[in-house]
């Protein structure tokens, strides 16, 4: 082979992109084209989600006024189904953001401090691994009422323990190399070495653990909206569509199937990706 065509074909592997298994590929657009209706889902419903019309009430779906049907109220399913997907995403998005900045930051702290910081932040990992959940979640709704930044808030305190462990973990791993020694000799402070340095690092870890603890954020919101103790009306949610369409179920099961079914591949989704990741970033796989 000549120097030229040695030249052209290390350009073309430089270029290539990884492949993409089609299940992952189908993830990813799936993934997409969640977001971008909840960007735009009130300009791509055909009606309000608050809209009523009496005269249509548990029609069917297939005609061209309600390609979803209708709910027990005339409400367009597919209209309230795009709206409570940009709901379920913001709480999704919202809680997971919280949970990993919480956990990051207890992680670091506890990596940096050692000794009674450390000590105290592995207790609360631990309390708050022991703790079921959905009894404190359903205990603290009932006693302080319902609303969205609450909710979020709220869901941000689930799974925070497993970024705090990960981080803490990784962060001493980190402070025993020669790279976060080096820094430190420079003089650069703290927050610079774990912001600029470390977190970069670790960060593959961390993208992975997000993609687990998402799908399951959307799945407890659903669940504590099905229990009526999350999105409350007028307001819409995917599990607080399933959670009305349960009484429906037999004579109008549109109305529960259609969230349901949206929130099923939702989750699947993200895990599928979730799993690639990890298998694409651990190196001892590479």
């Amino acid at each position: 082979m000549t120097d030229a065509t040695l030249k052209d074909t290390a350009v073309r592997r430089r270029i290539s992109l990884p492949a993409i298994p089609v299940s992952v590929a189908l993830a990813i657009s799936w993934i997409v084209a969640m977001l971008v209706i909840g960007a735009f889902a009130e300009k791509i419903a055909p009606y309000s989600f608050t809209q009523l019309d009496l005269r249509n009430r548990l029609a069917a779906p297939g005609n061209v006024a309600h390609w979803l049907g209708t709910d027990e109220l005339g409400r367009d399913v597919l209209s309230r189904l795009l709206v409570s997907i940009r709901i379920s995403l913001l709480i999704a998005f919202g809680a997971t953001a919280i949970s990993a900045i919480v956990g990051t930051t207890l992680g670091f702290l506890a990596a940096h401090f050692r000794g009674a910081v450390e000590q105290f932040v592995l207790m609360l990992t631990d309390f708050q691994a022991s703790m079921p959940f959905l009894i404190m979640a359903l205990a603290v709704l009932a006693f302080f009422g319902n609303s969205l930044p609450l909710l979020i808030g709220l869901m941000g305190l689930f799974g925070w323990e497993r970024y705090a462990r990960i981080a803490r973990g990784l962060a001493i791993s980190a402070n025993a190399q020669g790279y976060a020694a080096a820094v430190r000799q420079l003089g650069a402070t703290p927050s610079r070495i774990y912001l600029r340095h470390i977190l970069p690092n670790i960060a593959s870890t961390l993208i992975v653990s997000t993609t687990l603890v998402f799908p399951e954020v959307i799945l407890m919101e659903s669940g504590l909206s099905f229990l009526g103790l999350g999105v409350q009306p007028p307001m819409t949610s995917l599990g607080n569509m399933v959670g009305y369409g349960r009484e429906y179920l037999t004579r109008a099961p549109w109305i529960m199937l259609a969230p349901a079914t949206t929130i099923v591949i939702t989750t699947l989704a993200v895990s599928v990706i979730g799993d690639w990741l990890r298998d694409r970033l651990d190196p001892t796989l590479q």
